[in-house]
């Protein structure tokens, strides 16, 4: 703690000021040539946690990016620390906000509402990622046209000792093939802290998460709104300070949210799989009248599957229904019952799978020495009809709301 009051005692006295620094000869960006300190081009936003030993230079990082680029920039520090942080980085011309509840995204979120300027920025303020960067990720974001940029470890270079092995080889490259199998997003670094979008861009994001996830989500939500992402190699470099990142807390946290966020891929998918293999087994069964044994584990495997498929579907109909998925189900089931669904067709026609089920179902309770294949035939309808009885009653108590 002495050192970050003399290094805070030592900015003081030479009174750095940063963030709008005037141009240098270094080729401008096609930006308004208008802009003035008080309107910055761009806002370089750093969530900090006690974060004293790097954010003096993550800022003169920012503010040497700000002086090659020739254009008014602001830095704003979303800070929730208990140390030094926040005074050091207003020592060093930055703006610095306090949110009212912690969380990794929700501090990104509460600060996105003070960002000023056109092109927003993200990154720690740990040092791990060089600012001095943000010049080559805006002029790919220009000159392909895009609406965000991320800046890639893995198409870059990671230095030894940055990044845990487990997090290198295992976790991240993980979870972002995860994230492209479930949102096609097609990128290399799903989980990169270092960004840059447009204001229009960052408008457009329905950004909800308050934690690690909101780096998923950010992808997540640009890839399902249709916005153009590319990505540039960077340099991640050894941080700065201690490590505030739990891998299997957070890890989880990352694969949780992408699940839920995709119920077509979660539920519906396989779902509508496990129906048609147990209608495919039902049928099968019930034609196999010459091995009475085979018959019967054939139908009941088949009655399970077509059970839990139906169940799964309607998972996925209901949270499309109630929820608001990122990717919301869109498969040819889930249009066909999107036209096609009422409340009183959905209670119909399960009183009708119930009604025809019950006959059968009977014989299992008169002769229950007695197990045949229409009888469990019988209670698999008389499930599936009071289960889409069910589904259809909650949907009708979720139009009340």
């Amino acid at each position: 703690m002495a050192a970050t009051q003399e290094s805070l005692e030592a900015i003081r006295e030479n009174d750095v000021s940063v963030a709008t620094a005037t141009p240098t000869s270094v080729q401008q960006p096609d930006v308004p040539t208008t802009a003035t300190p008080d309107d910055p081009v761009v806002t370089l936003v750093m969530p900090t946690m006690n974060e004293a030993d790097g954010i003096a230079d993550c800022i003169a990082n920012a503010t040497a990016a700000f002086e090659a680029l020739g254009v008014p920039g602001e830095i704003l520090v979303s800070d929730s620390s208990t140390d030094a942080t926040p005074e050091i980085a207003r020592a060093l011309g930055a703006r610095v906000v306090t949110p009212d509840r912690r969380g990794y995204g929700y501090a990104y979120r509460y600060a996105f509402r003070h960002a000023r300027g056109e092109y927003i920025v993200i990154g720690d303020a740990d040092t791990t990622y060089d600012f001095t960067e943000i010049p080559r990720l805006l002029d790919a974001l220009q000159r392909e046209d895009a609406d965000m940029v991320l800046g890639s470890r893995f198409a870059g270079r990671i230095l030894p000792g940055a990044m845990p092995p487990l997090h290198q080889y295992l976790g991240n490259p993980g979870l972002t093939a995860v994230l492209n199998l479930l949102y096609r997003s097609d990128v290399s670094d799903a989980h990169s802290g270092f960004r840059i979008l447009t204001r229009d861009a960052l408008e457009r994001l329905d950004l909800r998460s308050e934690g690690m996830e909101f780096a998923s989500e950010m992808i997540m939500e640009a890839t399902a709104k249709g916005l153009h992402i590319v990505e540039v190699p960077i340099t991640y470099h050894v941080r700065k300070g201690e490590a505030t990142l739990a891998s299997f807390r957070d890890g989880w946290r990352h694969v949780k949210f992408m699940l839920v966020n995709a119920p077509g891929a979660l539920f519906a998918t396989p779902g509508s799989a496990c129906v048609a293999l147990g209608v495919l087994l039902l049928g099968f069964g019930l034609a196999s009248v010459a091995a009475p044994l085979a018959t019967l584990a054939t139908v009941l495997v088949g009655s399970t599957l077509l059970l839990g498929g139906v169940h799964l579907v309607g998972m996925a109909f209901v949270v499309r229904a109630a929820g608001r998925p990122i990717r919301a189900p869109n498969g040819w089931v889930m249009q066909w019952l999107g036209r096609t669904f009422t409340v009183e067709r959905g209670l119909v026609a399960g009183g009708t799978l119930a009604a025809v089920g019950l006959v059968p179902t009977l014989t299992l309770v008169t002769a229950p020495t007695t197990l045949s294949a229409a009888g469990l035939v019988g209670l698999t309808l008389l499930a599936l009809g009071g289960y889409i009885v069910s589904v259809s009653l909650f949907v009708a108590a979720l139009e009340r709301r």
